[in-house]
Parts: C-alpha cells; sequence; structure tokens
C-alpha cells in the first residue's frame, strides 16, 4: 500500500501547485515545460543509477504516443475550465477514474468483490458532492463544445491512467525508467516546440514552478506502475483520486483558507467511507 499512498501523495502536490499557478495567473505552457524538462531529467538520473535498464522500440514508440496525449489532455483541462468553469473541469478529471476500472474489467479481467463494487459506488458519489460543493462557480447551461472539452479531460486522462497499466502488463519492469524518460523527455519537446512557434516570451518564475511541479509529477507515474505491479487496477485508481480529493481539500483549507460548505462536507464522509470499502 506504500507506493498507492505515495502516488496520492504526489499527485495532490500536483493539484496544488496547479492551483498556486492558477492563482497567480502563471502562463499553464510555461509551467509544463519547466514540469517536463525536470521529470525527464530525474527519470535519465534513475537510468544511470539502476543496475538494470532496458531499451526498446516497442516502448519508445508507445511513450511517445502517451507523450503527445499527457500534453494534450492539459490542453483540454486549460480550454475545459476556460469555457465551464474550474468546478467542471475538475469533476471531469476526476470522473475520468471510470475509465480505467471499466478497462480493466474488460480487458485484464478484474473482478470486483460487493464491497470494491460499493466503494466505486461512494468514490462517484464523492465526485458528485465534490463537483456540488463548487457549483456556485457554475457558469450557466453548456454549449456542444463545452461538453466536449469536458469529456475529452475524463477520456484523455482516463485513457493516460490506463496506459500505465497496459505498460505494466506488456514490458518488462526493467524498462520502466527508459518509459517515463520518453513520457516525459518528448512531452517537454512538444511544449518547447509550441512555445517556439508560437513566440511566446519565456516566464522564469512560472518556469521555475514548473520545475518544482516536476519532482512530485514525475515520481507520481513512477509510484504508480509500483502500485499497478502489486493492486488491481479497480482499486489502485479510485482510491487514489478519492485521496486527491480529500488531500486537496485538507491542504486548501490550511494554505488558502478554504472552507467547505455543506456539500464539500459530504465529500469528505462518503470519501472517507470509499476508502474504507475499498481498502477492504
Amino acid at each position: 500500500m506504500l507506493p498507492l499512498l505515495l502516488t496520492i501523495l504526489c499527485s495532490t502536490s500536483i493539484a496544488l501547485i496547479l492551483k498556486q499557478n492558477d492563482a497567480r495567473k502563471g502562463d499553464a505552457i510555461t509551467l509544463l515545460m519547466g514540469n517536463y524538462l525536470v521529470a525527464a531529467g530525474i527519470s535519465f538520473i534513475l537510468i544511470l543509477i539502476k543496475s538494470e535498464v532496458n531499451f526498446s522500440l516497442p516502448t519508445l514508440f508507445f511513450g511517445m504516443a502517451l507523450a503527445l496525449l499527457f500534453v494534450a489532455s492539459f490542453f483540454a483541462f486549460v480550454k475545459a475550465v476556460g469555457a465551464a468553469g474550474t468546478a467542471l473541469a475538475t469533476v471531469s478529471s476526476r470522473l475520468s477514474v471510470v475509465v480505467p476500472v471499466i478497462l480493466s474489467v474488460l480487458i485484464y479481467r478484474e473482478t470486483p468483490t460487493n464491497l470494491q463494487l460499493a466503494g466505486f459506488a461512494f468514490t462517484l458519489l464523492t465526485i458528485g458532492f465534490f463537483y456540488r460543493s463548487l457549483r456556485n462557480l457554475s457558469r450557466g447551461p453548456l454549449r456542444l463544445t463545452e461538453y466536449f472539452y469536458l469529456l475529452a479531460v475524463l477520456i484523455g486522462i482516463g485513457i493516460n491512467d490506463f496506459a500505465m497499466k497496459i505498460f505494466k502488463h506488456w514490458r518488462p519492469a526493467t524498462e520502466e525508467p527508459f518509459f517515463l524518460l520518453t513520457i516525459f523527455g518528448f512531452a517537454f519537446l512538444y511544449t518547447a516546440s509550441y512555445l517556439l512557434i508560437k513566440q511566446k516570451r519565456l516566464d522564469f518564475s512560472t518556469f521555475r514552478l514548473g520545475a518544482i511541479l516536476g519532482v512530485p509529477n514525475m515520481f507520481s507515474s513512477f509510484f504508480l506502475l509500483t502500485a499497478l505491479a502489486q493492486l488491481p487496477a479497480i482499486i489502485v485508481y479510485p482510491l487514489t483520486n478519492i485521496g486527491i480529493i480529500l488531500l486537496t481539500a485538507l491542504g486548501a483549507l490550511l494554505i488558502w483558507q478554504e472552507r467547505m460548505n455543506r456539500f464539500g462536507q459530504l465529500a469528505m464522509i462518503s470519501g472517507v467511507v470509499a476508502i474504507i470499502l475499498l481498502g477492504l
């Protein structure tokens, strides 16, 4: 369970740093570029210190494609925030948990117990309460394009998560450091190319914050791969999402003094129930 806990802690750090960047109106692409550069650097160091690391073309091509999806998912999230508001965009990113869970059941035949099914139901209930707690940010009825962005966030992040499980079943563990280097290295190249094409000025303060972001971002993927080797995906993904919601809400309370309304409190309660059921 330790890798799962570390995944949650790293992912929560990512959420809080993104919130800090949003609060200071930092450029999202510059933040991403700094993040991916540092994450790629740490992945390269892992390759140097690991006693056995293997390389292969299938892992290279898979990592290149996944890196593009990583960047595209973040673009979709930024668009969703602008079009539908932070509340709906955040809920879509958390609802992405249904994608890897359903695909794990259909493709890898992971059979949930009744308690785990109940825990997954409470996971969705928690996300629903989480959305209602932020409902005051809603901008009214959504247009078709706004629904498209929200759906793109849900599917994109869900596929990103499930791709980690695919790699775990498909490629040997000795290729993990190379896989992570490929993802973050090419994600850096994609974001840097975008900045060059758009001729955007580099904001060094945002770049430095992105460099800090790169540390938990890289290790969240590293620990997620380790957790998937030890636990079924139908446990890992819901627990990760619930843990991020609860710890992010706690962090926002301590750092920005964000108080929770009634629905936020209900989300915390149902989240704890979901963790207990999934843990059993």
